[in-house]
């Protein structure tokens, strides 16, 4: 008898010990998101995307499905934002920089040949200055999960190897939907076309554009260099990259669920930038492998281009906001111990 009413006890007393020792999983729904982006699959970004995917389903105890839509299908960034801000997606991954046409202070991250490496980005971003950023991002109808990364931009056309500033002058060079992108191409003399990332490759393919800029993975992934004979090593612009949640829908969430999303986001963080960083280091390679003609600039003719953008940093500088401006060099001053 006294076995029988102790195995009864323990009966009722286990799952009542297992739902105390995890309280989180408890208060965690049923649910579902879209997680939209402009890469295609493969590319370090919808990798990230795909870690992301599997945190949160481990930590959420099956209960949040993230549904991925990378390569466009949802539409652009510029897009994908706007489907966010109305709570038609859920979330997406994008070039923080993108942001400026919201949240005027994001355009600092666009300021060409600002940060010397990586990791130099990282601190940055997760520093006090990223933070800061995100924190303007709400009366947006957006949340901000943190910084991955795109990497370094280099220059492709299909005229003429680029050795030099004077190369640049004339061509046709798509750009992002973003002002700094914009002037900066112009500025080293070449006609700037602001185009979707999705409809880029059919433009390079017809001739609309004479050619674009972009990290080494993604001209590897968007298989650029089957309509682009010359690459340039420029590194002329670091995208960072921010993942985005409709505020409409993070409004909607319990503690316990922002905080699966939010660790989730952070923990597939520093996979992405891990995967983002093998991958370039290995991409350049791989495109001289398709035939593609690669240059590198240099030291001098960088330092023109670098001489070449000048005024307009210091134009931007003003429109961006004196103070978001120097913040962001300050931390990089004391980054660089100057």
């Amino acid at each position: 008898m006294f076995d029988r009413l102790m195995k009864m006890a323990l009966g009722v007393a286990l799952p009542v010990a297992l739902m105390a020792a995890s309280p989180a999983l408890a208060e965690i729904r049923e649910q579902q998101l879209k997680f939209a982006a402009a890469n295609n699959k493969g590319h370090p970004q919808v990798m990230g995307m795909e870690k992301f995917a599997e945190l949160v389903k481990e930590k959420s105890g099956g209960k949040i499905e993230v549904k991925l839509f990378p390569g466009g299908v949802l539409g652009g960034d510029v897009q994908t934002v706007s489907a966010l801000q109305g709570g038609v997606i859920e979330m997406t991954v994008l070039n923080a920089g993108i942001l400026a046409g919201n949240v005027k202070q994001f355009g600092a991250v666009d300021l060409p040949f600002l940060f010397n490496n990586g990791e130099e980005a990282d601190k940055v971003m997760d520093g006090p200055f990223g933070t800061g950023l995100s924190e303007l991002l709400p009366a947006t109808g957006l949340v901000g999960l943190g910084y991955w990364e795109l990497g370094f931009r280099n220059l492709t056309n299909n005229r003429h190897p680029v050795t030099k500033l004077e190369d640049i002058k004339g061509l046709k060079i798509r750009t992002i939907q973003s002002p700094i992108p914009i002037e900066l191409f112009n500025n080293l003399g070449a006609n700037a076309v602001p185009l979707p990332y999705t409809e880029l490759y059919t433009a390079l393919e017809t001739g609309t554009v004479d050619g674009q800029e972009n990290p080494a993975a993604n001209i590897l992934n968007a298989k650029f260099y089957e309509v682009q004979k010359y690459m340039t090593v420029t590194r002329h612009q670091y995208n960072p990259q921010i993942v985005l949640i409709s505020k409409k829908f993070w409004d909607g969430l319990n503690d316990e669920e922002k905080a699966v999303l939010q660790t989730s986001a952070t923990e597939a963080r520093d996979y992405q930038r891990q995967v983002s960083r093998e991958f370039d280091a290995k991409a350049i390679a791989d495109i001289k492998a398709t035939g593609m003609e690669v240059s590198e600039l240099s030291p001098e003719e960088t330092q023109k281009l670098r001489d070449a953008v000048k005024p307009m940093i210091e134009k931007f500088s003003a429109e961006i906001g004196p103070d978001t401006v120097g913040a962001l060099f300050k931390e990089l001053q004391a980054l660089r111990g100057q």
